[in-house]
């Protein structure tokens, strides 16, 4: 079971960004006085009374905006809220309620998630600040005064997480199971390599964008041991129209990699390494996660020849020089 998921949302400027390197304890989040620097989602690991969970620090949401980007961002922490299992709203103590962060509120109310209301920029220890009875307007009862820059408050929050995120301490139950996730960019065969391993037509397969969205386990025993395969969601290209979005929706994948003892990383024989599959693998090799480099479709490569194959490796290695410890092998998930 991976990490339980917290996501940080609120319009822009309030403080998120100061916030998550705050619980994570790491500067990761760029933190500028700029509206919309945080564009795309930004996770990190946070720890507290001895159990981690996924934290992520999502764009601004901007309600009612023209602007290209700000709608992207808007949707970006819509899939986040869409994913988490409890959000964490900022709000900005200085500033007052304002009607941005009314759209942003009864955008959660409707999720139905639970929800800590973080008034942020209350710097001053001591006595209660009195403008931080204001948000309670805002109808999210768990309202914590924090102060990003000083860490005031967050201890409170982190215990209000704590209660309402799923405790996953004992989901190592067989631990002779290996997992195996299958990662890659869309329509490079994942789920036809786990239908092929399987047996059977267990995962639909679609070039529907979104389609997927959680990892599906699949369980699978032969002779040589047990194994549980996880099929992600393909990590999709970024294109001009859902740059923003498409980011957002890798954090399954992401989540099956960290689960992971193992990752087959799954390359188009016809396209080669792309700029997309570098990144893949290189959120493999950062995991510090076993990896295989499968190499599909390679009943679909024309005019092969005796050193097709060969020349094909060397610019595989070359292309993913930083994982020379990987085998390459070369497959057909459609033939077997």
């Amino acid at each position: 079971m991976a990490k339980p998921l917290v996501a940080i949302v609120g319009r822009p400027n309030v403080g998120k960004s100061m916030l998550f390197n705050k619980l994570t304890g790491q500067r990761t989040s760029i933190v500028e006085d700029t509206p919309g620097v945080t564009r795309d989602r930004i996770y990190g690991t946070c720890e507290w009374c001895g159990r981690t969970f996924s934290l992520v620090d999502t764009g601004g949401i901007e309600p009612g905006t023209d602007s290209d980007m700000l709608k992207f961002m808007r949707r970006q922490a819509e899939i986040g809220i869409e994913l988490a299992d409890a959000i964490i709203m900022v709000a900005d103590v200085r500033s007052g309620v304002t009607a941005a962060d009314q759209d942003v509120a009864a955008m959660l109310r409707k999720s139905g998630k639970p929800v800590a209301l973080a008034v942020n920029k209350c710097d001053s220890t001591g006595l209660v600040n009195p403008d931080a009875f204001e948000f309670y307007s805002l109808g999210i009862g768990d309202l914590f005064e924090t102060s990003a820059v000083h860490g005031h408050g967050t201890g409170d929050l982190l215990d209000w997480v704590l209660e309402n995120i799923p405790d996953v301490e004992d989901e190592d139950d067989d631990d002779d199971v290996i997992k195996v996730a299958i990662v890659g960019k869309p329509n490079v065969g994942k789920s036809s390599l786990l239908n092929r391993i399987l047996g059977e037509e267990r995962v639909i397969v679609s070039d529907v964008a979104g389609t997927t969205r959680d990892a599906i386990d699949s369980y699978f025993e032969n002779e040589t041991g047990k194994y549980c395969f996880i099929d992600t969601a393909g990590m999709r290209r970024k294109s001009k129209v859902d740059d923003a979005i498409e980011k957002y929706s890798n954090m399954r994948s992401i989540s099956a990699i960290d689960r992971a003892d193992v990752c087959l990383i799954l390359i188009d024989a016809n396209d080669g390494v792309t700029e997309q599959d570098t990144k893949i693998a290189g959120l493999v090799h950062e995991a510090g996660k076993a990896a295989i480099i499968v190499v599909n479709k390679w009943d679909a490569v024309a005019d092969k020849e005796t050193n097709t194959m060969r020349d094909m490796e060397a610019k595989i290695r070359s292309g993913l020089s930083y994982m020379l410890y990987a085998p390459v092998i070369f497959i057909s998930a459609l033939t077997g």
